[in-house]
């Protein structure tokens, strides 16, 4: 159990268990906290085609287990499944973070952590993406809610976890455990376009610094 005491959740049916599909343990800690201090039963349920490299996939995937058997909670590993991810976004390669390829990123993910809670029995499916704040959390909760809409009984739980601390606890939790924090979301496209950003304003500093000369 998490000894950090914080208010406790409801979920939003009467009595269940909770898919809980995460991405990274950065991303995830608070919530699992927050759900153990609730004490609401619950798994995670891995499923991140998207990220890339490999290696990257790995470290993210393989520190979430960690903190997962520290607290006792269930592991689903859905495992890698990179073309089916690539074959989704095909044509969509040049789209901003946020934009439609992110929906379509969402969409592939959710759909299969609804799959997985329906035939678990799980009556409750969540994740943690919309923590992140390199995401739209309206766009999460539309995908989510898309998903769980094909099977009778299984309601998503769109839950705001940045408030009321979550997105504080999220970054003082990662600091406390140690977690390797990414700088980008996890898809190639993402990194593409984000080392560029890096690069235009590297030099942008670099030009000012020589017209200061």
């Amino acid at each position: 159990m998490v000894a950090r005491e914080r208010p406790k959740l409801s979920l939003p049916c009467e009595q269940g268990k909770v898919l809980l599909h995460c991405c990274c343990a950065p991303c995830a800690g608070a919530v699992i906290e927050a759900l153990l201090w609730s004490q609401i039963e619950h798994a995670i349920f891995f499923y991140n085609p998207n990220i890339h490299p490999r290696r990257e996939y790995l470290r993210r995937k393989e520190e979430l287990q960690r903190f997962a058997l520290i607290h006792g909670v269930p592991f689903v590993d859905a495992d890698y499944d990179p073309a089916v991810w690539f074959e989704r976004v095909r044509g969509l390669e040049a789209e901003p973070e946020r934009g439609a390829r992110c929906s379509i990123c969402f969409d592939l993910r959710l759909e299969r952590a609804a799959r997985y809670a329906h035939d678990a029995d799980f009556t409750v499916m969540a994740t943690t993406l919309g923590i992140s704040r390199w995401k739209k959390i309206e766009q999460v909760d539309a995908s989510g809610r898309q998903a769980a809409a094909h099977y009778p009984g299984l309601t998503y739980w769109a839950h705001n976890w940045r408030k009321r601390g979550g997105a504080e606890r999220s970054v003082t939790l990662s600091r406390e455990e140690g977690f390797y924090r990414q700088d980008y979301c996890g898809c190639v496209y993402s990194r593409r376009q984000l080392r560029a950003a890096s690069q235009a304003r590297s030099e942008v500093v670099s030009l000012t610094h020589q017209a200061d000369s």
